[in-house]
């Protein structure tokens, strides 16, 4: 099966710090695909359900974050945490 990919630029103020990583593993955890993250189109590449590894990564402000799918809701996952991180990490739509 295809890897589907996809990249966003994250302008949000802290980065990807302790409350936005929580929202997006949370997002990813609700998709039964692999889902990647990436600070690089090359990776290396992290668990995006792993909250530790997400918020390890210290990804900041204006950064670029990749995600790559695999699985029956890969575009749907990626659809979901491009409008995430491009919302600014806003609850609701």
């Amino acid at each position: 099966m295809n890897k589907l990919r996809a990249s966003v630029l994250m302008r949000h103020e802290v980065g990807l710090h302790a409350r936005p990583s929580v929202k997006l593993t949370k997002l990813a955890k609700g998709f039964a695909s692999r889902i990647d993250l990436g600070l690089s189109p090359d990776g290396p590449w992290i668990d995006a359900k792993s909250i530790v590894k997400v918020m390890a990564t210290k990804a900041p402000k204006d950064s670029t974050i990749y995600f790559r799918a695999e699985g029956s809701d890969a575009k749907a996952a990626l659809e979901a945490l491009v409008t995430l991180v491009d919302g600014d990490f806003q609850d609701g739509p």
